[in-house]
């Protein structure tokens, strides 16, 4: 009965965060071939909820981890998580202006192929097995996109960093700590954890095909 129960949370999990995602990335796609360059202006308030939603969602999945109701590795899964949330809401979220840049498009784009890559792999897991392109694309493709995607938002932060001088923005501590040194300061921390991702991925990577090709030899 537990396991029922695991399985049918694991599989409406993975079919909300996979519908999101095929929506928004449609709804860019078809935006983007109507209206050209034109578009990028107001994509952000197209999909920016159902985005948001989405990154909140993932926030449960470091809970699975730590609960042992999926597996996987905790600390890149937390790093990837929080990454996305800090730039979606404190920069994409905060800066009505900067949302009109032509890196937040590409930033979403970059995020929701990640997750097309990840989702449809966890569902395939949960209901029978995986392709060898859904497996490979979850391995393999998904690396040189985290890779794009990690440059991507440290170009998104350095682009944004006028935004926040125009604005006065601050963050009251014991002291007014202007947000563009917190973001500055996040940036080294941004190459560290995703250099510390990357590996992660390389050795799962490696794991993980091994245990594949064995399977394609016993059959």
């Amino acid at each position: 009965m537990r396991c029922s129960i695991k399985l049918a949370y694991l599989l409406l999990y993975n079919l909300l965060q996979f519908s999101g995602t095929t929506w928004i990335f449609t709804n860019m796609t078809a935006r983007l071939f109507f209206f050209g360059r034109g578009a990028q202006v107001d994509i952000f308030y197209s999909v920016g909820l159902v985005m948001s939603v989405c990154q909140l969602l993932s926030l449960l999945e470091l809970f699975h981890i730590a609960d042992d109701i999926e597996k996987g590795r905790l600390l890149p899964r937390f790093i990837q998580v929080m990454e996305r949330n800090l730039l979606l809401f404190v920069v994409f979220v905060g800066q009505e202006d900067f949302q009109s840049q032509c890196i937040v498009c590409v930033q979403l784009y970059l995020w929701n192929i990640l997750q097309l890559l990840r989702y449809p792999h966890g569902l395939l897991c949960l209901v029978s097995s995986p392709t060898s392109a859904t497996h490979w694309g979850r391995y393999t493709l998904i690396i040189p996109v985290y890779i794009a995607s990690v440059l991507a938002e440290g170009v998104s932060i350095w682009q944004a960093l006028p935004y926040f001088d125009r604005g006065m923005h601050s963050i009251h501590l014991h002291t007014t700590v202007n947000v563009r040194y917190l973001l500055l300061a996040y940036l080294p921390i941004l190459a560290i954890a995703s250099s510390v991702t990357v590996s992660f991925m390389l050795k799962e990577r490696k794991q993980q095909l091994d245990i594949w090709n064995k399977k394609l030899k016993r059959k």
